[in-house]
């Protein structure tokens, strides 16, 4: 089974450049520690507001063993560190759900 980690953030709209900032250390650090980073997203029209991160997993115990990982890397505590302080994150929610296999990077079917 694959499962998504999909993180809802409502963030600061002022300080949207400090969340990309952050997004983009997660590309480094998500890989790193053993996550399938799928993306994170900022607001483009709509709520301004709401930001989201995708991040892919095996199982609950690759989740686990990510998560070991990620407490003890020196640049994912730092950028914990940095959204704390800079406060730009308001509130941050989970949902763990199950990819459904043959809906997931399905190609585009091409019609003559």
């Amino acid at each position: 089974m694959t499962i998504t980690c999909f993180i809802r953030y409502r963030i600061d709209p002022f300080q949207r450049n400090a969340f990309a900032r952050y997004a983009n250390a997660w590309g480094r650090i998500i890989p790193r520690c053993g996550g399938t980073l799928i993306g994170y997203f900022l607001p483009h029209e709509g709520h301004n507001d709401v930001a989201w991160g995708l991040i892919g997993f095996a199982d609950m115990a690759a989740y686990e063993r990510y998560r070991a990982r990620l407490k003890a890397d020196p640049e994912g505590r730092a950028n914990f560190e940095f959204a704390q302080r800079e406060r730009f994150i308001l509130r941050e929610e989970r949902d763990w759900l199950e990819d459904v296999p043959a809906t997931r990077d399905r190609p585009a079917e091409v019609t003559p």
